[in-house]
């Protein structure tokens, strides 16, 4: 892609209140408030990004940038970052709207639980309820993806990408046996180091050390990531990584086979989070399904080196889905078909959720807008 066009894509930044928690969004394109556009011109989709752990939004902009203008820029790219893995900067202003302000807070918002409702608050007060969705999710994204998807099974989601899914036995895997005795035994030592080098570090040392590791790597970004400095969102990152842990077990098969049609799954051939070992388990047991194993030879953090290489995966992907938003038969097919064929028979949402919890809450909210 030429370099000039990617500078000429829009990208917003917004620092809001969700759940309680202070969240960057990246809203690539130039809608940045659906929630109340009411002009013809509103854009049917929203493609949503959800990182993985920690999770950064800044890095992924080039990867959501190529990814809007695959899609011939019909479409607005946003990815939000996760609960307490960004912080507003001081002369930034923090953005809240009613529905946030009047929804209860989040329990453990910083947890693996937490991280799952935070994502559904933003949807349900950032996003129009009729919007069609694209859900990207990278690596703890991918589940939290599927857990979306279960909670609330009526999220007009048309196709999820689950990308180097770290959906099953994530302590068990390469990498995750390193990872468990430090994030989960060793997590106070981690957070006492990581406050008495960084706290005391000034700002400018801080940007300094970043634009540098930056250049290392090759890496070009317009929004500094100085939250990867910040000690309270490194504590936040190493807490949700410790439940990953002990909680990112088993592989959530009901709710894949409920929605298969309308997921696909990538795994990577040398990606010690996710070995090729889960992606021959998953395709052995779905082999209906679209579930892809990279010949490219990417790694899991694609989000370095490999940004458009995924995009262009994921728009080829696209391509018949997104030829027919705007069809008005194709709106009726998609409410008739949103939700993949099955006979299993649901309860409803207040029945499946304690009353306490977002998801129901959510619902009811948008029965009471109709």
């Amino acid at each position: 892609m030429d370099s000039e066009l990617k500078e000429e894509i829009p990208v917003h930044e917004e620092f809001i209140l969700c759940g309680g928690a202070e969240t960057q969004v990246l809203k690539c394109g130039p809608w940045t408030d659906l929630f109340h556009d009411q002009s013809v011109k509103r854009p049917k989709l929203l493609i949503f990004i959800i990182p993985g752990n920690p999770g950064f939004s800044a890095f992924y902009v080039p990867f959501a940038k190529a990814l809007y203008s695959l899609t011939n820029r019909r479409f607005p790219v946003w990815t939000i970052s996760h609960a307490g893995h960004a912080l507003a900067p001081k002369d930034k202003k923090i953005l809240t709207t009613s529905e946030d302000s009047n929804a209860q807070e989040i329990k453990d918002i910083y947890g693996l639980n937490g991280q799952i409702e935070h994502k559904l608050a933003f949807l349900r007060t950032h996003v129009p309820k009729d919007m069609k969705l694209v859900l990207i999710g990278h690596s703890i994204g991918s589940y939290f993806t599927l857990q979306m998807l279960k909670r609330i099974p009526e999220l007009p989601v048309i196709r999820a990408f689950l990308l180097f899914p770290t959906i099953e036995r994530m302590s068990e895997s390469p990498n995750g046996r390193i990872a468990t005795p430090l994030l989960c035994w060793f997590r106070y030592v981690l957070y006492v180091t990581g406050y008495l080098l960084l706290k005391p570090c000034p700002e400018t040392i801080k940007s300094l050390l970043i634009r540098r590791g930056l250049q290392v790597m090759n890496l070009e970004n317009e929004f500094s990531p100085l939250n990867i400095l910040e000690p309270f969102c490194l504590a936040n990152a190493a807490y949700l990584g410790g439940q990953e842990m002990m909680e990112v077990v088993k592989r959530d098969d009901e709710t894949i086979k409920e929605h298969l049609c309308k997921l696909t799954f990538y795994y990577g051939t040398i990606d010690p989070w996710c070995p090729k070992e889960y992606y021959e388990d998953i395709k052995k047991d779905f082999p209906e399904g679209d579930i892809r194993l990279c010949e490219k030879n990417i790694p899991h953090a694609f989000i370095i080196h490999f940004n458009q290489e995924m995009a262009d995966m994921i728009a080829d992907s696209l391509k018949d889905d997104l030829s027919k938003i705007g069809n008005p038969s194709w709106h009726y097919h998609s409410l008739r078909t949103m939700r993949c064929p099955s006979t299993q028979i649901l309860k409803p949402p207040d029945e499946r959720f304690g009353s306490d919890l977002l998801p129901t809450y959510w619902w009811k909210n948008q029965i009471s807008r109709d």
